[in-house]
């Protein structure tokens, strides 16, 4: 069920005009930043050849690429996610998925594993772009997967918080902002808690600090749970946030 509710989800975000032009812009952006930093790796390749410990195309290009990347994904997600329950509120549709034969685990999950397949394609697409080097350059693969694991991890936890914002009103403009403000004071936390006591916590819990280390090629655990948790807690809201509708209801 959950596969069929994610499925379908998918299917209503491809009727959307939305996410076309989402697709769309996004690859524009990320190819036009892509073809401009291995611009200037060509001009200065010849200096780095020189060097002793100079870095290689993976490393001139793919943590700038992803960190661009991870950027323009906290612009888009919001837009993807914002329709997701409150759109179902607004036309007096959530009833009927209360209604049926299906628990709100498998509603959420459901939802959450088609927006989460949409965003897995743009990211698919955008490896691309790296691995079209593959045939005139040598790549550092371990950097490469490190650094789209930790992008997936990261946009993973983008459409969970947006999920959770989507089941609280059901306006699609509100669950938008909401889930955009959400994940900038998450992305900032490392700096906006300097000075403040227990600054260190603070910037723990930023996605900044836990993305970082994927695109230097470090995989620590700690991250990878660090995302997982993230997800996994705004799911779990989610579920009991429409638990309380239904009941309500």
């Amino acid at each position: 069920m959950i596969l069929t509710i994610g499925l379908r989800e998918l299917k209503s975000i491809f009727l959307s005009p939305l996410a076309w032009a989402i697709l769309s812009v996004v690859q524009l952006i990320l190819a036009y930043l892509f073809l401009g930093r291995v611009e200037i790796y060509q001009l200065y390749q010849s200096q780095f050849l020189a060097m002793d410990g100079a870095p290689g195309v993976t490393e001139f290009v793919i943590p700038d690429l992803l960190g661009n990347a991870a950027i323009l994904f906290l612009l888009v997600v919001p837009l993807l996610t914002m329709r997701l329950v409150a759109e179902e509120r607004r036309n007096r549709t959530l009833t009927l998925l209360f209604s049926a034969p299906v628990s709100m685990t498998e509603i959420v999950l459901g939802k959450y594993f088609g927006i989460l397949l949409f965003l897995l394609l743009l990211l698919l697409l955008t490896a691309l772009m790296p691995l079209s080097l593959v045939a005139g350059a040598s790549l550092d693969f371990g950097l490469l997967g490190s650094g789209f694991l930790g992008l997936a991890l990261l946009v993973g936890g983008f459409a969970a918080v947006g999920l959770f914002m989507s089941t609280l009103t059901q306006y699609s403009t509100v669950a938008a902002i909401s889930t955009f403000g959400a994940l900038l004071m998450f992305w900032i936390l490392d700096w906006s808690g300097q000075g403040l006591r227990g600054g260190n916590l603070i910037a723990y819990l930023s996605l900044f600090n836990h993305y970082k280390p994927f695109l230097d090629g470090i995989f620590d655990s700690a991250d990878a749970i660090y995302h997982v948790l993230l997800i996994t807690t705004f799911l779990v809201l989610s579920i009991r946030r429409l638990d309380a509708d239904r009941i309500g209801g």
